[in-house]
This record gives C-alpha cells, structure tokens and sequence, in this order.
C-alpha cells in the first residue's frame, strides 16, 4: 500500500513540473496570427476540393474538405469559417474564399504500412490559394499531407488540412478593409454613375 502511494506521489510530482515546465512559454508568447482586441479580422468560405484530373476519391475529397473546416476553425485567425455556399458569407464584408485543387495523390496501404515500414505511404498534394471576392490571390502555398507509417488511409486527409491551416496562421494577410458588401457595390455603382455622365 506504500509503494502505491510512493508512485502515485512520484507521478503526480512528475506531471506538475512537466505542466510548470510547458507553461511559461505558453503565457508570454504571443503568436503572429492573434490579434489585438478590436482589430480587423478576416473570415473565410472553404470551396469544395478540386481534383481536377487526378484521380482521388470522392472520400478523400469529402474529408479534406471537412478536416479543413476543422482546422481552420482551431486557428482562430479568422473570425468565422463558412462551408461552400453557405448564404451567411454573402453578408460578411471581409471575406477570403481558400480553394484547394489536388495536385497529386497516391493511394497507400494500411496493410503494407502495418507489415513494412517502407512502403504503403499515403500521399496528398494540393495547392491552396486564398483569394479576395474578386479572385485576387492574397496567399498560395503547396501543401503536402502523408501516412507514412500506421493510421488510416484517410489520416492524410487530416494531416494535410492541419498543413495547410498551420501554414495560413503563419503567414501574413493584408488587413482587411471595412467596408460591407453593400457598401462597395454602392461605391461601384456611383462610380459607373459618374463615368457614364
């Protein structure tokens, strides 16, 4: 009885200075994707996965797509994430659409990856653009996503959506600007006023 309180005290010990140890950089670091309060932040619509002509399962798209929302949504660098035609994103006037066009897949093997370690690997390739309404490219990036060892097929899936989110919070965005849909399509339509006159 003893020694099971021996290592109980022991383990507990050994957690909180692991958590003492972790914590402090968490605390102080500030990383560039947080903003101030009140800053300007951009939300985003996810498009559907684009496979172009390679030849992917309609699965390994759904989850891309659906790990992506995920992924996204833990970054906390937009002010909300939208599914593709969702009516809610035609009132948001800092909108960034992310379109995701497969570039390259290769269909593994659970089972090749479970008896060898070398072979079997699942891999996903995609180019990620984030653009403006009017199809202005802000950001673009090659992403890769793999199961190299054990896991499911579809853990690329999430592999990649986490690379492809981990690489939007790391990089800088324009500000966005602050005027709503409607108001710029006001601009635009005095604007056309003016110049027919």
């Amino acid at each position: 009885m003893k020694a099971n309180k021996k290592y109980c005290s022991a383990a507990i010990a050994a957690v909180i200075v692991m958590i003492v140890i972790a914590w402090p950089p968490q605390l102080g670091a500030q990383s560039s994707a947080e903003r101030k309060p009140g800053a300007a932040q951009w939300s985003v619509q996810v498009d559907k996965v684009d496979p172009v002509d390679v030849n992917i399962e309609s699965a390994f798209q759904v989850a891309i797509y659906e790990n992506l929302l995920e992924e996204l949504a833990k970054t906390k660098r937009f002010k909300q994430v939208f599914r593709s035609g969702d009516r809610n994103a035609s009132d948001v006037s800092d909108l960034l659409i992310l379109k995701t066009t497969v570039q390259k897949y290769t269909a593994g093997s659970e089972t090749r990856r479970a008896v060898t370690t070398v072979s079997g690997a699942t891999k996903l390739n995609v180019r990620s653009q984030l653009c403006t309404r009017d199809g202005h490219v802000v950001l673009e990036r090659v992403v890769d996503g793999n199961v190299r060892f054990l896991g499911s097929n579809l853990r690329a899936t999430h592999n990649l959506a986490r690379n492809v989110a981990k690489t939007i919070k790391e990089s800088s965005l324009p500000e966005p600007s602050t005027s709503t849909p409607a108001q710029k399509s006001e601009v635009s339509n005095v604007a056309a006023a003016r110049s027919s006159l």
